[in-house]
Order: C-alpha cells, then structure tokens, then sequence
C-alpha cells in the first residue's frame, strides 16, 4: 500500500497530460486516519464516475461495539453513516471544476427505508463506504489540482465529520440504533401474539404526493379503533399503543378518498423499518407480506395456477400454465401461488387494481353463466380456506363488493382517514340478506417442483476491429426501480409494488446473471436455485453475486419474495 504522499506526487506529475494517464493512479493508499482505495477509473470525463472506497478502522472510528455487534443493528448504523456521508459529502460536489462529469462526488441515495447496502458496509476490522467521483479535466485534459483538492482536502473532511464517533452527534447515532431495536422489538412481539401488521397512534400515513415518499404536511394522524388497540412494552421508547391486525382476514373498507389505499400503502411498505420523522417508523407489518396485482401482458412459466382456473375451453393445462402475454384473471391466480412459494404469509390486495372477474361473481352472474361454463374460481371462495388450511392471511381493500364481508374476521371502515372497527355492525346487517356462495370444493395447494431454464450466457460478436469474433458475458443495464435488461430480455418489475429502491433492482440483476452463468445451457430446480442465492446473499454479503473483485456500490438487499418474482418473470 503506498503512502498518502505519493498519491499526491503523482497527481502533480500526470498534470495536463490525457486523460488515460488517469489509470495509473488505480490501487491502495494510506492516509493518517484511514485509506483509500482507487478500484476503477473512468475512460474519459464524460463517462461514469471512477469508483472510490474509504476504509476506517474501528480503532479510529471508535463507534461503540453494541452499535454494531448483531445484524440488526449494524444496518441501522450502517444507514445512518452513509445518510451523514451522503449530505457531507453533496456540499463538495461539482466544487473542483471540469468538463463532463469532472467534480460530481455520488453517493448512494437512501430513502425513507432502512435497507442493507453495499454502499456502507461495516466488517470486524472497520467501515467501508463506496461512492464515485468524477476525475476532473478540461476536455480530455487531466486537471490534477482539482482532483488533489477533492482526494485531499474535501473527503478528509467528509470523513472526519461523518465516520468518527468523536465527530457524530453521540445522541443522534445512539436514537438511531435505539429506533431500530425498538422496530426489532415490535417484529417479535407480531409473531408472539398472532398479528400480521401493527399502526402506532399518532402514525402520519399519507404522503406529499405520487412522487415523493415523505409525510404529507397537516395530515390526520392515525388513531387505532379501540375494539383493535394494543400495547407493546419497547425496550427504549416505553410503552406504544396503536391498532393490532390479527392473522385471518381484513377488510379495509369505505368510501371513495377516505384513505383505504393509504393504510395499505403503508402496511405494503410496513415490511421495511423506517427512519425517524417518516411517520411510519411504527407501521410494522409481517415481512414476509406480498401485495400483489393483476399484469395484463406478464410471463407465466409453468406455474399451478389450477386452484383458481380449471377447464380451459381449449383444453390448455392449468397445472402447468405458461404464457406470453396472461391476462388480468391468469397473472393474478400467478402471482398468489407465486406468493405461496416465496413463504408469504400474507397477500396484500387492493380491488381497484385486481381483476374483477378473479375476485367474485354476484349471484346474477351465477345464474346467467353456470358454474360449469366458468373456469375461474373467484378468490372470495378461495381466501377462507387459505388461511384455516394454509395459514395464509389476507389483508383486502373493498370499495365495491360486499360478499368479501361474509368472511371476514375483522373490517376497518376509513372514515376521513380515520379507521373505524364495523366488524359486529356489518355481521348483523349480513342476517338481512342472502349469503353468497363464499366456498369452493377441491382445495389443494400446487405441490409438483418447478424448474428454471438457462439459455447460454455468452455471445458471441465481432472484434471492433471486425477481423474476427469474440465471446463474452451478457450485459446487465438497470433502469430505475422497475426495469432491467440482460442481454436482450428485458424484465418489467414495475408492478412489484414493494420494490423500495433502485439498487434493489440492482442486486436482482446481478442475482439472475450470477445464476444464468452458473447454469449456462442448464435447468434447475427453482426453488433450490433460490435458497441457495439467498443463502449466498446472507452469508458472503450482497456484493459476493456481482461477479466482480471489487464489491460495487449501488447495491441494496432485496426480500426473497422480490427475488421469487423476479426470477420468475425471466
């Protein structure tokens, strides 16, 4: 490793020349109170940033070792000194002057969601953060002095005032860590007591607007119904009393505006903890919750969708359905029985976005097209029996169809996003009319394995000198949070809903092309396949299926039911 100063001399030396010169600045280098390491530089000013690491050890740093001796409470300070690196770190940027990118310092952009990242990641010997910066230069012209001024004199202080104990608010890291136990706390408290999801009082649930994630401004705070109150002893803040959601079924009713699709907005993302001042830091919901949709168009490939969908008029299998474009009823009965082999012990519905016919049939309905013309049966018929032979809840918004009320366990009325328990009212109005067909015969749960198929990860193409060809790995392109594209196929996920961040659309990119170069040209057994990476994922760490030497940024821990979805939309 060389020293600090040599970093500097060698700046001062390749001054002016062209811009590759850069390259020879690659490797590792020692500063007083950590180090650096250069793991890539770019090709030119104009193309992506060369990629950085800082590496402090504990013995500098100095932070506690309770903040971070389980893994629960590393990723929360590991959040929380990347969040404090990222805002240091954004007053530098662009400070040293160049052509194209020359003086951007990017940093990892956390949401409202505390999520696992490469981007930080504390070991037992210290704290690494990766970012990039752009090498300045006028033109393609090296400028040197600006990029001493960012190696030297702007990461020095964002280090001092982000990654040392000494320099970071003590009672600002320590409610950090104190928040995230306490979110721990609630978690097991769900699992103790029978509860899928929990809404603390005083939850500020509505957001600014479709784009932005943070707490709506003069919101109506959240209040429990008393019938659904409980309370929970926390080990830092105390007592918390907010509304418990029992295991079975729930409906979220009222009228149009009131708030049905806000509470399940929030208990959709109640599978993530969040930080402080978001307004859902105790909105916690069992993290195995899977809210799910009808995908017109989606690709379906060798699922059991038979449970729902039976005697096709053109006599297709549904045991194993596979289709190119399914429609809303097909992709709907898909993603439930995809739900149920990603361990979810939830499902997370919304009527307006289901397909009609998938949910119910009214008794006219019935009357007019015979049970023995219809090959769908309705999810009201089915949703009972998941749950008493399955054990698999459901928590359901209606607008529009009363018949779901016949076999709920609880129903939340939104009243001006007020939530209010009709459970007793409605059972007693139900004796004035008729019940509806809410059962079907034939319950089973898919049991034959499913298999993967792997086209060959290489392609071959011309040398761009054109004499002759080469072969070479598919490339992977991420595009924002809900597309990516390996080689020629492109995955559209915007429709996993629960999806929180870019760089968790990254690492599942880089998880289908670790797999689909591992098993080049071969089938596997799906669910093995996915065990076995999410395995991999917890114990070598997100960056080990990157298929890189040096573990990337930009990457972010995906749930197993994300993964399951993802894969199988390949």
């Amino acid at each position: 490793m060389k020293m600090a100063e040599e970093l500097q001399r060698e700046l001062r030396s390749i001054n002016r020349k062209s811009y590759p010169a850069y390259k020879g600045l690659k490797g590792a280098y020692q500063f007083p109170d950590y180090q650096l390491f250069i793991e890539h530089v770019q090709g030119d000013p104009f193309a992506a940033p060369s990629a950085l690491r800082i590496f402090v050890p504990h013995s500098k740093a100095k932070f506690p070792e309770r903040y971070y001796w389980d893994k629960c409470s590393k990723v929360a300070l590991q959040d929380a000194l990347l969040r404090r690196f990222a805002e240091i770190s954004a007053k530098f940027c662009y400070q040293a002057k160049g052509s194209g990118k020359s003086g951007v310092i990017q940093v990892s952009h956390c949401g409202q969601e505390v999520l696992e990242r490469t981007a930080c990641e504390i070991t037992k010997e210290g704290i690494h953060i990766r970012f990039f910066v752009g090498f300045p230069a006028n033109g393609r012209t090296i400028n040197s002095g600006e990029l001493e001024k960012i190696l030297f004199v702007y990461l020095p202080k964002c280090v001092e005032m982000s990654l040392y104990h000494r320099k970071v608010l003590e009672r600002e890291t320590e409610q950090v860590i104190c928040l995230k136990e306490d979110q721990r706390v609630i978690r097991e408290e769900l699992k103790k007591r029978g509860l899928i999801a929990f809404v603390a009082n005083g939850s500020i649930l509505p957001r600014q607007s479709g784009n932005s994630d943070l707490p709506m401004k003069d919101a109506v705070p959240f209040q429990s119904p008393k019938s659904m109150e409980i309370t929970i002893q926390l080990r830092h803040r105390g007592s918390i009393t907010g509304m418990g959601i029992r295991k079975g079924i729930t409906l979220i009713a009222g009228g149009g505006y009131h708030g049905k699709s806000t509470l399940l907005e929030a208990l959709e993302k109640g599978v993530y903890d969040h930080i402080a001042g978001d307004g859902r830091e105790f909105v916690i919901t069992d993290d195995t919750a899977w809210k799910l949709r009808a995908e017109d168009g989606r690709k379906i490939k060798d699922v059991d969708i038979s449970l729902f969908i039976n005697h096709l008029p053109n006599g297709r299998n549904t045991r194993r359905f596979s289709t190119l474009d399914a429609s809303g009823s097909t992709s709907q009965a898909a993603n439930i029985i995809e739900a149920i082999e990603a361990k979810s012990q939830v499902l997370l519905i919304d009527e307006d976005t289901s397909a009609t016919n998938f949910m119910v049939r009214d008794e006219l309905m019935q009357r007019v097209i015979q049970k023995d013309k219809e090959p769908i049966t309705p999810f009201l018929e089915r949703a009972r029996d998941l749950y008493e032979k399955a054990g698999i809840s459901t928590i359901l918004v209606v607008g529009s169809c009363g018949s779901y009320f016949y076999i709920a366990d609880q129903i939340i009325q939104m009243d001006n996003y007020c939530p209010v328990d009709i459970t007793e009212k409605t059972r007693k109005l139900l004796k004035e009319y008729k019940k509806p067909d809410c059962k079907a015969e034939g319950f089973a749960l898919p049991s034959e394995k499913r298999s993967i198929s792997f086209g060959s990860s290489v392609v071959r193409r011309k040398n761009y000198r054109g004499t002759g060809m080469v072969e070479e790995h598919e490339k992977l392109k991420v595009m924002g949070r809900e597309s990516l594209m390996l080689g020629k196929e492109q995955l559209d996920l915007r429709y996993l809903e629960q999806l929180a961040d870019r760089e968790q659309t990254q690492t599942l990119g880089y998880l289908l092309k670790y797999a689909k170069e591992q098993y080049s040209g071969k089938t596997t057994d799906l669910t093995a396949l996915m065990e076995s990476l999410i395995r991999k994922l917890e114990k070598e760490g997100i960056g080990s299926v990157s298929g890189q030497k040096e573990i990337p940024a930009g990457m972010a821990m995906p749930r197993r039911q994300e993964i399951y979805a993802c894969f199988n939309r390949f």
